[in-house]
């Protein structure tokens, strides 16, 4: 007889915690499977909510005899979040809430989709952080950078930070592993009992104006094309683009590490990484391919200009739904003007305030509101297509209609 068993038997109180949650998690997968089958969206969210409108502990419930490990941060945390999972699965089995739902509901229902599963990789909206590590007692935190984001749904950045600051305060056991290079986030960690600097880049800097806190002195780093640790250097054969990327991946492996994946193994789960919910695929589409970026406010554009190289035609796609924030001032901060001339289109919902900041950069460009029809004003050939959060998942979906037989 298992342990488990054994404690249902001589704690009938057990057996009866036991017997609700799984008709709890049996409720979430129905709410689930009838939200797929009446093609209502992905079912996962509407299951974490039925889970945990029956059970507001669900998160606590879920993650007992789990290592859990949060990942949190303005920009970079899905990325690394999938990064780190495959790295942990190394070790056995993984609860990842890999669609990128990353409030409470999100988390739940990654945590029912894999219940034996002995780690779970959980991203974590910055806002949530506090409630969410006071549930499930993090063994690692993974904290990426800390900017300015949706304004208009949450707090200003410094606000944020002390929240994140307090949230580590409350757990000294957990291991932290921060990025150095983000003032923000080094203000915020400062004073945490277990903490791993990584030097994982931060070019970002307008929202860390005043800040003046000492860089520490990192374990971690980006080391040319690889991964400077413990061990030494490991080369990255990271299929995913980009300098931010590698500070990414610098950051899991340094997560990965703490709980005992060995760097050449983190490394070799990487480069099997070649999309993260969409992010970076190649689409073909009649005459063009398309390479999907999703950029949500000013630091994460910024990173993402650079990566645009030589490209022959750009797309860029917003919209302001509540999910991306309704307040579009943030694309005057975006550095257009470093981008160099060729066949450009403005589009999404917002395709008017995003082409007037073109037009300010004196880019040259078209606007088009639909990005289908956009693409028809491009030359044949690669497209890369950078767009926000709500524009990013449509776009995605129009797509897999047109290529559907």
């Amino acid at each position: 007889m298992t342990s488990s068993r054994v404690r249902a038997v001589r704690d009938p109180r057990a057996a009866v915690r036991a017997a609700w949650t799984e008709t709890v998690v049996l409720a979430g997968r129905i709410a689930c499977s009838l939200s797929r089958g009446l093609r209502l969206g992905a079912g996962g969210v509407v299951g974490g909510r039925v889970v945990l409108a029956l059970e507001p502990k669900a998160l606590s419930v879920l993650t007992r005899g789990r290592r859990v490990v949060l990942v949190s941060g303005t920009n970079g945390k899905t990325t690394t979040a999938h990064l780190l999972a495959s790295a942990l699965r190394t070790l056995g089995p993984v609860a990842h809430n890999a669609s990128g739902a990353n409030m409470p509901d999100g988390l739940v229902a990654a945590l029912v989709d894999d219940r034996s599963a002995r780690y779970a990789v959980l991203e974590v909206d910055e806002l949530y952080l506090a409630g969410v590590a006071d549930a499930v007692h993090p063994a690692v935190l993974v904290l990426s950078n800390l900017s300015r984001d949706q304004l208009d749904r949450g707090f200003e950045v410094h606000a944020v930070a002390e929240g994140v600051s307090a949230a580590i305060a409350a757990h000294p056991g957990t291991v932290v592993v921060a990025n150095a290079d983000d003032p923000l986030v080094v203000g915020a960690v400062t004073g945490a009992d277990r903490v791993v600097w990584v030097a994982a880049g931060a070019e970002w800097q307008a929202d860390a104006v005043g800040e003046a806190p000492a860089r520490p002195e990192v374990r971690w780093s980006v080391d040319g094309s690889g991964v400077r640790g413990p061990e030494g250097t490991t080369p990255l054969r990271l299929s995913l683009p980009g300098r931010f990327n590698r500070g990414n991946a610098t950051l899991a492996m340094a997560a990965a590490g703490a709980l005992g994946v060995a760097q050449p193994d983190a490394a070799a789960a990487f480069a099997g990484v070649t999309s993260v919910s969409g992010r970076y695929a190649l689409v073909d589409r009649g005459p063009h391919t398309l390479r999907l970026l999703l950029g949500k406010n000013p630091a994460g554009w910024g990173e993402l200009l650079p990566i645009l190289g030589n490209a022959p035609a750009l797309l860029f796609v917003v919209n302001a739904h509540e999910a991306d924030g309704r307040d579009t001032s943030w694309l005057w901060d975006v550095p257009f003007e470093q981008l160099p001339a060729r066949p450009t289109v403005a589009s999404g919902e917002q395709a008017a305030d995003i082409g007037l900041r073109l037009s300010y950069a004196e880019v040259d460009h078209r606007t088009e509101p639909d990005p289908l029809a956009a693409l028809d004003l491009l030359p044949a050939g690669e497209v890369q297509v950078v767009a926000n959060y709500t524009a990013f998942l449509s776009l995605r979906r129009r797509l897999a209609r047109k290529a559907a037989p």
